[in-house]
């Protein structure tokens, strides 16, 4: 498992420095939902400790958006984990989005993010930097900023 785990994330990985039109389409696909999951989990590591209600808006943001089995999720989060301890910026992330992503699931992914920061009902400093930072590299207007926020608030209260 290890071994197989291991193959997978220097797949993913050499897949996110290749550029995209050298990658297959289920590369792509396999890039793109990795590259969502780094964000979410980067959302989740701005707070000092790790909160088991932000973990679990990140596996149901990562079920809502992709049809994954509870063992594809779990590599998921595994390699979601690694990669963001080693990434050293976002854009490795938000390039493949903004080229395959439409407008509206660009801001489906923000969303998804302040989903997990409010998913502990407190917005952390460091949270809303990494979103703001992250909405600004996938072109995603303020306006379209504030209302996944406010949308992402609302639910989080219900």
């Amino acid at each position: 498992m290890l071994r197989n785990l291991k193959d997978l994330f220097d797949n993913l990985a050499a897949s996110l420095s290749a550029p995209a039109g050298a990658q297959l389409p289920a590369e792509q696909a396999h890039t793109l939902q990795l590259s969502t999951a780094v964000l979410l989990v980067e959302v989740m590591r701005a707070e000092p400790d790790l909160k088991d209600s932000e973990r679990d808006a990140v596996i149901t943001a990562l079920r809502r958006k992709f049809d994954l089995s509870d063992d594809e999720l779990d590599r998921l989060m595994e390699l979601a984990h690694e990669t963001a301890r080693t990434a050293y910026d976002y854009q490795r992330f938000t390039g493949l989005m903004n080229e395959r992503f439409t407008q509206a699931q660009k801001i489906s992914v923000v969303e998804a993010m302040w989903e997990v920061a409010f998913a502990d009902h407190h917005l952390d400093a460091n949270e809303h930097h990494v979103i703001s930072k992250v909405a600004g590299l996938l072109h995603v207007t303020h306006g379209e900023y504030i209302a996944a926020k406010l949308h992402a608030q609302a639910a989080a209260q219900d």
